[in-house]
């Protein structure tokens, strides 16, 4: 695997632990509950450590746009699929212009 390959996957695991951490912060109800705030906590780390190993060869900019992308992205379809909330047209093409801005960050670079 390229060295520009390798940075792309962790700024995208750097995003999924993005996700992992934005969901469970609710859940933590203000880091009074230790198990989610634990989650969180390691998540977050993870997260960042990951979005640095990328940074190394990407540009900063178009590497933290997609981790952040990917994030919300990920956040989002989590609570439609699990969380209930809604998924009306236009929040879905909300989504759909991040993943494209995403997509193109991802091919101009």
């Amino acid at each position: 695997m390229s060295a520009a390959n390798a940075a792309w996957l962790w700024v995208i695991v750097g995003g999924v632990f993005e996700v992992v951490w934005a969901v469970g912060l609710k859940r933590t109800e203000g880091f009074t509950r230790l198990a989610p705030s634990l989650v969180v906590g390691a998540a977050m780390i993870a997260s960042l450590y990951a979005l640095a190993q990328g940074l190394k060869v990407l540009p900063t900019g178009t590497g933290y746009a997609v981790w952040v992308g990917v994030g919300a992205v990920g956040a989002v379809l989590w609570g439609i699929l699990v969380d209930g909330e809604p998924a009306g047209a236009l929040r879905l093409l909300c989504l759909v212009l991040i993943v494209a801005g995403i997509v193109g960050l991802k091919l101009v670079h």
